[in-house]
């Protein structure tokens, strides 16, 4: 293979690299080497040079040179001069997954901290709550009932149980957007929609519209199905209408992929005016919309209300093809792994035949408990509030007095902050902050265009902010000093 892993993807694979004991050197060149055995470093990658990976990763350049040295000695690496250091040609890689990791992407550590789990270390990549007390209650209504009539069926329903379809389309309908069941399916959270949708609409080259910035877990989705993402610039109110017809125009995408309700990790809400803009372009370049409103659940933190979903605002343009998305994960517990799509019936039977083929259809008493809980959203998100903006409140008076050089701007709602470093490159601060117990997700991860590299994603629901500033400040200063 001739290729070239820079040093940013090499960061992204080698994960918390330099935790544990004994020293950097041989951390690091350990780390490199199971990456190489796995596979995810093939047999003639080029690796980045000693000077590159050591400013990243902010250790001395004697550090990477000792650890390339290592590999060289055990067969790992070969170096030649005037085409650098590569992959030996002789490496034979074990089993995929074999080696204990998440396959590569820009969301590689968010998904492999949920695998390893937190550990010692303070991990940013998730935002996620403690189950809502109303599960405990529906939990236990579900088994004071009488199931027989549910559990006499075969249990297996692809598009959804029927009651838990209904209640999602009162759900929408609450919302101004009139549904049927036809057009709605069930599905494993909001990620096995992309999973779906990505199945059916994406080909090797296809263009996707995507925010700038967005979640790093569907940015790898779609790379992974072969596309081609173009990003769209947002400001405070979301994404820019003006910039989106221009990508509609000069990139002829296959999709575009946005979250209007709590933009994930900006906090923005669009607009009632935008997203009647946006449904009006979708229907003139017939560019089909997957909306994300998994955050849609959160309460709102400004006070200003969430306008009904893009899909309300297309019921007048035959030509629009918007799906919406929506689940319980954030809003109720992320354990009860309950999510949804609502499209045209045409398009939702043709997922539902993917969603067959992947898994026969979600659990049925876990469906049959949301369906209990669907109705009860509103109680819940409110309920919720006045905790999440405590928490808020919290961790910007520590940031403000510990943090001052960071700038921030307060979200509309959501669950993190997206916080500006100054002239700092965010994942050469990661990896800093590993060092002092705290994973970050950079910007990098978020942005494919090289846009937000000075950011980070911080989320408010952890319960010990005093400790996590205390940990970010002392990394900050490291990095400073």
């Amino acid at each position: 293979m001739d290729g070239f892993c820079d040093a940013a993807t090499l960061a992204e694979l080698l994960g918390d690299w330099a935790a544990g004991h004994g020293p950097l050197y041989r951390k690091l060149g350990a780390a490199i080497g199971n990456s190489i055995t796995a596979g995810e470093l093939p047999a003639g990658l080029r690796l980045p040079s000693e000077r590159d990976l050591a400013k990243l990763l902010l250790v001395s350049r004697a550090t990477v040179v000792a650890a390339y040295d290592e590999l060289r000695g055990g067969g790992l690496l070969d170096s030649v001069r005037g085409s650098g250091t590569r992959v030996s040609a002789a490496v034979r890689p074990q089993l995929a997954g074999a080696d204990g990791q998440v396959p590569g992407g820009r969301a590689t550590s968010i998904f492999q901290r949920l695998v390893d789990g937190p550990g010692q270390v303070i991990s940013l990549a998730r935002a996620a709550e403690p189950a809502a007390p109303q599960l405990r209650d529906a939990f236990l209504d579900l088994g004071r009932d009488d199931l027989s009539d549910l559990m006499a069926d075969a249990g297996y329903h692809p598009r959804g149980l029927p009651v838990l379809r209904e209640a999602i389309c009162d759900h929408f309908v609450a919302q101004l957007l009139p549904t049927t069941a036809s057009q709605v399916l069930v599905t494993n959270g909001a990620q096995q929609v992309l999973g779906l949708v990505a199945r059916m609409y994406l080909t090797p080259g296809c263009t996707v519209v995507v925010e700038s910035p967005s979640w790093p877990g569907c940015l790898d989705v779609f790379r992974d199905a072969g596309a081609r993402l173009v990003s769209v610039p947002l400001d405070e109110d979301g994404i820019r209408p003006d910039a989106l017809a221009k990508a509609f125009a000069e990139h002829n995408p296959v999709l575009a992929y946005l979250m209007p309700t709590y933009h994930n990790p900006t906090g923005a809400l669009l607009s009632a005016n935008r997203r009647k803009r946006v449904a009006e372009l979708a229907a003139q370049y017939r560019v089909p919309v997957l909306e994300d409103n998994a955050y849609a659940g959160f309460p709102t933190l400004s006070g200003a209300q969430a306008p009904p979903p893009i899909a309300a605002f297309a019921q007048t343009h035959d030509d629009a093809q918007i799906l919406s998305v929506g689940s319980l994960a954030k809003s109720v517990w992320a354990g009860l792994r309950i999510g949804w799509v609502r499209g045209p019936s045409a398009v939702i039977e043709r997922l539902a035949r993917y969603k067959a083929r992947a898994d026969l259809g979600n659990a049925v008493l876990d469906q049959a408990l949301a369906a209990r809980l669907l109705p009860k959203l509103t109680d819940i998100t409110a309920a919720r509030r006045e905790v999440l903006l405590r928490r808020l409140h919290q961790l910007q008076d520590l940031l403000a007095t510990h943090l001052p050089d960071w700038r921030w701007r307060s979200p509309e709602g959501g669950s993190a902050l997206w916080v500006e470093l100054p002239d700092t490159d965010a994942q050469v601060f990661a990896q800093v902050a590993l060092r002092h117990g705290v994973e970050v997700v950079p910007g990098s991860a978020t942005d494919p265009s090289g846009g937000h590299d000075n950011h980070i994603r911080l989320p408010f629901t952890l319960p010990d902010a005093d400790e996590l500033v205390r940990r970010l400040a002392e990394a900050w200063a490291d990095l400073r000093g």
